[in-house]
C-alpha cells in the first residue's frame, strides 16, 4: 500500500483516485505519520437494472415457448402448483 505526503496527494489527487478505483488503497501522511487512507467504496452486490443475481440463465431463456407450454401459461395452470 503506497504512502504519499499531503502535498503530493494534493498535487496528484486525480491520479490517486484512479488508483483507488482500480482497487488500490493509498495512505496519506503528514510529516511521515499516516493520517488517512483512501480506499474504494464497496460496490453493492446487485445494482438496479441488472440480472447479475440470476447467474447464467441459459441460451433458451429468451426463445419462444413451445405451443404446449404457451397453452399452460395462457390457461392459467393449476391454482396451487404443488397440488398438481
Amino acid at each position: 500500500m503506497p504512502t504519499v505526503n499531503v502535498q503530493e496527494a494534493k498535487t496528484h489527487l486525480s491520479e490517486l483516485l484512479s488508483r483507488v478505483e482500480r482497487g488500490e488503497n493509498v495512505v496519506i501522511a503528514r510529516s511521515g505519520k499516516p493520517i488517512a487512507e483512501l480506499r474504494p467504496i464497496a460496490k453493492p452486490a446487485l445494482r438496479f437494472g441488472t440480472l447479475s443475481h440470476l447467474g447464467d440463465i441459459g441460451s433458451g431463456f429468451l426463445e419462444p415457448l413451445d405451443k404446449e407450454e404457451q397453452s399452460r401459461w395462457e390457461d392459467g395452470g393449476p391454482e396451487d402448483p404443488l397440488s398438481a
